[in-house]
Parts: structure tokens; sequence; C-alpha cells
């Protein structure tokens, strides 16, 4: 039976993912191994005795080979288990699902505004090109895109929480709220996001709607006289839907897994906070899920936006 196309692709990207999630896992486990000290010894302090450290680590199962603890690390994440944290012997999925939750929350918030309002803005700005609204847009996004996330961070605490008070300064909503509460409090961690991403996929939508307007048959609707806003959205839009969808995808798996110096910033309990706090406290078993479950959904959002923009241009199924 013959598969098509684009399932043998999907299948070859998915295989090609799991390759690169093992070989992520294993840089995980050497970097955690690197790290300087004794694992049990900072974990118990500088008073305890050596024979409760090495109970420990027969405990942690230290005093074994490195390779078959990795191999046993592996086994249990392949069957869901990531173990138990050193911090607080709590499950670490049981921590990892509501962090996860919430991460989730923020990434989809600050999407939902992002994403059309990037589209938008790249589309108005191809159609307007060089007129007052294109170099504004352009000034704006290029300038909130040239700041790291934590200065744009601190400017909306300084002005939107600390100096108007309009915004609480701390994103934690408890357990509880309700979904207003929810929006109204993740709200300046949300616009921090939106800014950083919104210039990248503005500018390449603007790129990619310009690059086609030079086309023939771009060309020809206009000299049939069609509308310019027209031409833009029936004929050059579903044309560089490709590379629109693939920034998209790569700015969608930042908003996930690079939400970590924002989550800091705001106080807001998500999985990037989960693991700057684990790194704090040396529970190495938390910040090994954490780095895994990141690597995971970017791999995933990649393969997406592939066949995404092959499901929109079945050209690149093909080689030229």
């Amino acid at each position: 039976m013959r598969v098509h196309p684009l399932v043998s692709m999907i299948l070859r990207r998915l295989a090609l993912g799991l390759l690169t999630l093992f070989v992520i896992s294993l840089f995980i486990f050497m970097a955690v191994e690197l790290l300087p000290g004794d694992l049990a010894e900072e974990v118990l302090g500088q008073s305890a005795t050596p024979e409760t450290v090495a109970a420990f680590r027969r405990e942690l199962g230290l005093d074994q080979p490195a390779v078959l603890r990795y191999l046993t690390w592996l086994g249990d994440v392949l069957r869901g288990d990531f173990g138990t944290s050193l911090a607080n012997g709590r499950e670490i999925s049981d921590l990892l699902a509501g962090r996860f939750a919430n991460t989730l929350f923020l990434a989809g918030y600050a999407a939902v505004i992002a994403v059309p309002l990037a589209i938008t803005l790249g589309l108005l700005a191809a159609l307007f090109r060089g007129s007052w609204f294109d170099r504004g847009v352009n000034v704006v996004t290029l300038s909130s895109i040239s700041f790291p996330e934590y200065f744009v961070a601190y400017i909306l605490l300084l002005f939107l929480s600390v100096r108007w008070g309009v915004f609480p300064s701390i994103a934690d909503f408890g357990t509880g709220a309700g979904l207003k509460e929810m929006l109204y409090r993740t709200f300046l961690p949300m616009l921090t996001l939106v800014l950083v991403v919104t210039a990248h996929m503005m500018r390449m939508t603007r790129a990619a709607i310009i690059n086609l307007l030079a086309q023939p048959y771009i060309e020809m609707a206009r000299l049939k006289g069609a509308n310019p806003l027209r031409v833009i959205l029936r004929h050059a839009l579903p044309n560089a839907l490709a590379p629109i969808i693939n920034v998209v995808a790569l700015n969608l798996a930042y908003l996930v897994t690079g939400v970590v110096i924002v989550e800091v910033v705001f106080v807001y309990p998500g999985l990037g906070q989960l693991m700057i706090d684990s790194v704090a406290k040396r529970d190495i078993p938390v910040v090994q899920a954490c780095c895994l479950i990141f690597a995971g959904i970017y791999i995933l959002l990649n393969l997406a936006a592939d066949v995404l923009s092959i499901a929109t241009n079945p050209r690149l199924l093909h080689r030229k």
C-alpha cells in the first residue's frame, strides 16, 4: 500500500524529533553530571555526617555508574515517571501538572493577542508600504524587539503598576480564581510577551507579502482593477502562508519555552518559575523534567509548523 507523501513526511519528522529528544535528554543528563559539587552534600548541608551523605547517595542512586543512572532515568521518563522532588518529596508529575497548565494559559493568552495583531499589522504595513503607518509600525516593533524581555517587563511594571497602579506587579492569582481575575493579574506578563514576539511575526508577514507583490499574477490582478486589499488577502496571503506559519510556530514555541524570565519577574507560578526555584534548591530531578518538557514542546511545534507549511504549499513536498 502506497503511503501519502505528507504522511510519510510526518512519520520521518516524528522519528527525527524522537531522535532529537533522545540526544537532548543525553545532554541534559550530562550537564547535570558536570555541575560542580556533590548533590547529596548540597541537599543535606555541611552539617551532615559522612554516613548520612553515603546513605543519601545510595538512596538517590548516585553510587551507581552514570550510564546506568541515565538508562534508569530515561526508562522512568518513558513510563511517565519523572521521580520525586528532593525539595519537598512530592511526585514531580504532580508538581509539573499545575505549573504546566499555568504556563500554557499565559502562552495562550499572549498568542491570542499577538498572532492576529502581528498578521494584521504586517498586512497593513505591506498594503501601505512606504507610508507613515509602515514606518511607524517598523520603528515601534523594532524598538520592542531590541530590548530584552526583563527590560520590557520592568518598564511595564514601573509605569502600569508602581506609578499608575493599574495592574498588580505580582501575577500569582492563587487557587480558585475566576477567568476575569486570571486575565487581569496576568495582563502585564502577557503584554510583555506580546511586545516581544509581535515584531518578528509582523516583519515576516510584511516581507512575505511584499515579496509576492511583484509576481505576474499580482500585477494581472491589479491591471484588472482589483481592490489593493483584496489583492493582498485573496491572491498574496494564501501564497505567503508557509513562511508566516513557520514564524508563528517558532514564536509560539518561544511563548511556551521562553517565558522563564517573564515568569520570574512577575512571580508567576509557571513551569519556568518552577525550574528556576529548583535550580536554586539543587532539585535536579525537577530541573531535568522541566528541560525535557520544554524541549519536547519546541520539537512538536516545529513539526506542526512543517506540516502546516506543506499543507498550505504542497510544492514543498517535492525537491526542486
